[in-house]
């Protein structure tokens, strides 16, 4: 869980403002509680399709089997029911009201999220006992892609719920039918001409589990439309300069080539745009049901012989490799962030509403160091000068702290998620989206350049892991543990559960302390173990 920080907070009505730190301005999606949609049929019988309107949202249940917190059939759900989310999936197209209902309103508000454990879980999605903080893993009935291994743990008493959330699931990409205008594509299901990716990730909520629970039905189904909006040039050795493949000018390939723009380029982009969208559609829900809060979002995307590690927060993806470590993720934070935060601030001083300064001191300054020149950092500095003390430096600083303590006004422990949308500092109008990004950084991992070997894995897990246990710590015990279980078929599960006891610790008293008799982790815990080798498997 990415904490809090000193301030309370309140929640605002969600302004243009609000949205001005993600540069969203595009499309907008379908609205609805998630607890009352059905599932989406997969396919349509062989030979048949359906049409989608240019520019229609995908629903949230558009993955394989290994959905994580999808929301259940209600009971009954039939026909009618999927009916009606599929209306609800067109652009302005409500769900169809009861017999009598027209025209008598808006209608109640959307019903607040259900809440619940990833679907994959063993032992069903009902949360653990808390006491004594039982880690919780997959079995052997519920397999995920490539063997993965996950397990989970709640906090030690920070927040009333596991503020995490996971989602595994395969993608699959359908090309559309050439030779027709955008609008009036149609989608080909069940049909040979497809790819297919495979998608992991950690959400890890702060201000309640809303956020996360969203991020985890949803972000799935972006990548994959976002994917499909640009399969045609995926699939080309150098993409384009247009998608329809028309060439308006001679030396458009000259263009493309000069930028070196590549297949896997088209990727990154449909990931960043997908975690946009995402952060959209989180805003929309949660102002529909009046919740408050956000996420990190942390995703691995297997696509086309390569692996996509997409990073909006301080969650964690390292490769352990059989000789080596490969970070495949850096955190981000108010600290690591503090350049840009500065710089938004200096470009738009109205953000901070004259209750904070934008420069970085080494303290909190006083009345005494009024007049005093004193060492300071702003926006387009790495290193440190001395400038004279002014009264207004004397405001709180729009990041401070140091470490796992450092603060974006006052407020959140990361600089980058999903959500927030109506988050304010309290007792004032400051509101904190602008300085957030909800835009990833994405890293790409080409499997054709390595000979991955049958130990290597990728290890993807919140902070609550990461808090404790440093890379190295990591990969010793990743290494040592599948050379001493190397014949166990569900070596990686458990393995997954080691990682996550050992960051939990043990509980001595009413504390929770690791085997060196160091402080334990008292936040959520989560962990996918993905083996690499076994992709070929799939």
């Amino acid at each position: 869980m990415a904490p809090l920080g000193s301030y309370p907070l309140r929640s605002g009505s969600g302004s243009a403002a609000s949205r001005a730190g993600n540069g969203s301005a595009g499309t907008t999606a379908a609205s609805g509680a998630w607890s009352h949609r059905p599932h989406r049929a997969a396919c349509t019988a062989p030979g048949r399709s359906r049409r989608r309107r240019a520019g229609e949202k995908p629903g949230p249940h558009c993955g394989a089997p290994w959905r994580s917190s999808a929301a259940p059939l209600e009971p009954g759900a039939g026909p009618a029911m999927a009916a009606e989310w599929l209306r609800r999936l067109r652009r302005g197209g409500p769900a169809e009201q009861p017999e009598g209902t027209q025209g008598t309103g808006p209608g109640p508000p959307p019903a607040a999220l259900r809440y619940r454990r990833p679907k994959f879980l063993r032992g069903g999605t009902e949360e653990s006992p808390r006491d004594r903080r039982v880690v919780r893993g997959t079995g052997p009935e519920r397999r995920l892609p490539w063997g993965t291994g996950y397990a989970e743990v709640i906090n030690a008493e920070k927040s009333e719920f596991n503020e995490d959330q996971a989602a595994c699931c395969q993608i699959t990409v359908q090309r559309r039918e050439p030779g027709l205008e955008e609008d009036e594509e149609w989608l080909i299901l069940c049909s040979t001409q497809f790819l297919t990716g495979y998608y992991w990730a950690l959400f890890d909520g702060h201000g309640g589990p809303e956020a996360a629970i969203i991020a985890s039905n949803y972000l799935h189904c972006c990548i994959k439309q976002k994917l499909e909006e640009v399969v045609g040039g995926i699939t080309e050795t150098r993409p384009p300069m247009h998608l329809s493949g028309r060439c308006v000018c001679d030396s458009d390939p000259q263009f493309v080539e000069e930028k070196h723009i590549h297949a896997q380029d088209l990727v990154v982009g449909a990931l960043e745009n997908a975690f946009q969208e995402c952060d959209e559609v989180i805003g929309q829900e949660m102002e529909a049901t009046n919740q408050t809060g956000g996420c990190t979002a942390l995703a691995a995307l297997y696509f086309q012989g390569k692996l996509y590690v997409a990073n909006a927060g301080d969650s964690r993806a390292i490769l352990v490799l059989k000789d080596n470590i490969v970070l495949m993720s850096c955190e981000f934070t108010p600290e690591t962030e503090r350049q840009r935060i500065q710089h938004l601030a200096f470009l738009f001083p109205k953000l901070l509403d004259g209750e904070f300064t934008r420069f970085e001191f080494p303290r909190r300054l006083k009345g005494d160091d009024v007049g005093q020149k004193v060492l300071y950092r702003d926006y387009f500095m790495e290193g440190w000068g001395y400038k004279r003390v002014e009264k207004a430096d004397l405001k709180y600083p729009l990041v401070h702290g140091h470490g796992k303590q450092a603060r974006l006004l006052g407020t959140l422990a990361v600089s980058r998620g999903l959500g927030d949308h109506q988050l304010k500092v309290i007792d004032t109008n400051v509101e904190v989206k602008p300085f957030l990004s909800c835009i990833p950084q994405v890293k790409v991992f080409d499997f054709a350049l390595h000979d991955i070997k049958e130990d290597d894995v990728l290890i993807m897990a919140t902070d609550g892991l990461w808090d404790v246990l440093c890379n190295k710590e990591v990969a010793h015990m990743v290494r040592s543990f599948l050379e001493e279980n190397r014949t166990d078929p569900h070596r990686f599960s458990k393995l997954a559960k080691c990682l996550v006891c050992r960051a939990r610790g043990k509980k001595r008293g009413h504390q929770w302390m690791l085997d060196d008799s160091h402080e334990a982790s008292y936040d959520d815990i989560s962990v996918f173990v993905i083996p690499l080798h076994n992709r070929d498997e799939n």
